[in-house]
């Protein structure tokens, strides 16, 4: 078979490959797109965001008609069908899949399905269904993304384990899960299970949940999850698995305590590991760190002049927001732009209630000896929140304390992540705290907890009592 020749091949058709692969098209390159799965969208699409914020959606409508009995309005208890939800929750995936593969067809994006293997810094072999088909190209843009950890210790072959992935596809409900591991996935996971009626015992080796968020921030959630899990056991460490019947057997640490306990299924949330393996990196000048993860510049260079990566495989911060934002500035760099990548980047966890930041969070100021002030809104205070009760949120703003410059903000709240927008626009612009108490937030709303969190900052909320915070 006679090679296609081409200016840019991209790897990967998750958030950053194929959005990557329309950029570029729409810049005049001659693009191919390389998937070894048969539906586009990556990991995000298919086994990750996607699905699990309509999982995270529909349970939350079990737990709304479970407490709306204060306000009068009485529901029976609601039942679920499996197999309905799981169609519905797969339609949403199919839909978008579609979508992605119909604009590749209107951005002129050749796309092949199969394995992509790199012979050399210039050419692919790809493992089709039909045979091999070779790749000759000028650049490429690597976009393969990650997969779920599954330690050793906890990989007994057996499907009740899961990682993820599994836990999406919903085979049954288990009357007792184990969580393994606080962040957002465990945590998202857990939501989930726990509103189909699941009890939850989620264990975490750190002394709190959602590592990377600020422990105020994450406190409302870990109240919450305590209401709907069964146990939350903090600074503990699972230690063994094992099959027993139709169980999983865990051997645990926890307070000083062994412990040994058998449960219907076990989710392993620890991490995520690169997909750089068997690519053929060993052929380029490619060159990876000591996690697997590879190499990039700021201008999402690798080691080899010809291949660029971009998205989990790149390391940092794995989000699909992320390696969007690193596609484009990849596909602007090959095509001669000098651009570079020095965005903020929100983070996002839909637990119940959301939680979001971006910017510098307090234990990266104080880590950096940034100097900084913090205003903080209680959504107790917020007539919206009120209104639909809802007032377990927290916004908070990290400001310079010689500029009045927006150095972070964190929200907890209901809808926090649609709200965490407006914070990285004002970081992005410069803007000083006042830029944000002085702009009008319509009412009632959500968003003025940002207004009236600024106003804090110099002592005037209408809302609150408030003074300006020392410095730290």
């Amino acid at each position: 078979m006679d090679s296609i020749k081409t200016d840019v091949v991209v790897v990967g058709a998750g958030p950053g490959g194929y959005a990557a692969a329309f950029y570029a098209a729409d810049l005049g390159k001659k693009v191919v797109l390389i998937e070894r799965e048969k539906r586009l969208g990556g990991v995000c699409l298919n086994r990750g965001c996607i699905p699990s914020k309509a999982l995270l959606y529909a349970t939350h409508q079990i737990l709304n008609a479970r407490e709306s009995a204060h306000r009068g309005i009485v529901f029976a208890e609601p039942s679920v069908d499996l197999s309905k939800l799981r169609d519905w929750k797969e339609s949403i995936v199919q839909k978008l899949g579609g979508g992605v593969a119909s604009l590749a067809k209107m951005h002129h994006v050749q796309v092949i399905s199969g394995r992509g293997y790199f012979e050399g810094s210039n050419k692919l072999r790809v493992e089709t269904e039909s045979g091999q088909q070779f790749v000759e190209f000028e650049q490429a843009i690597l976009a393969v993304g990650s997969a779920p950890a599954m330690p050793k210790a906890f990989d007994l072959g057996n499907p009740r384990v899961m990682t993820s992935t599994e836990a999406l596809e919903l085979e049954d409900i288990p009357e007792n899960l184990l969580v393994v591991g606080g962040g957002y996935i465990g945590m998202e996971m857990g939501t989930v299970y726990a509103a189909l009626g699941s009890k939850i015992t989620l264990v975490e080796a750190m002394d709190n949940i959602l590592a990377g968020a600020d422990p105020d921030l994450a406190r409302p959630v870990l109240t919450h999850a305590k209401k709907m899990f069964k146990e939350i056991r903090l600074k503990a460490r699972v230690t063994k698995m094992s099959t027993v019947g139709k169980q999983i057997k865990v051997d645990s640490e926890y307070n000083g305590e062994k412990l040994s306990e058998l449960y219907d299924r076990v989710l392993v949330s620890v991490g995520r590991i690169p997909n750089s393996a068997d690519l053929g990196l060993q052929n380029t000048r490619v060159t990876l760190d000591e996690k697997g993860f590879v190499k990039v510049n700021s201008k999402q260079q690798t080691s080899d002049p010809s291949i660029y990566a971009i998205g989990d495989i790149a390391g940092g911060i794995l989000l699909a927001h992320k390696a969007h934002k690193e596609a484009r500035i990849a596909v602007e760099v090959l095509t001669g732009a000098d651009s570079l990548f020095e965005s903020v980047i929100p983070a996002v966890v839909f637990t119940d209630p959301e939680i979001a930041w971006c910017g510098l969070t307090e234990a990266e100021a104080r880590e950096k000896g940034i100097k900084f002030d913090i205003a903080k809104f209680p959504w107790s205070a917020s007539g919206r929140a009120l209104s639909f009760d809802r007032t377990d949120g927290l916004t908070k703003i990290l400001v310079c304390p010689e500029t009045d410059r927006v150095l972070g903000v964190g929200i907890t709240g209901a809808g926090a992540g649609e709200l965490i927008a407006e914070a990285v626009l004002a970081i992005e612009m410069g803007a000083t705290v006042e830029d944000i108490a002085l702009t009008i937030h319509p009412h009632p709303t959500l968003s003025e907890t940002l207004m009236e969190c600024a106003e804090s900052y110099f002592g005037h909320a209408t809302h609150i009592i408030s003074k300006k915070k020392s410095t730290e």
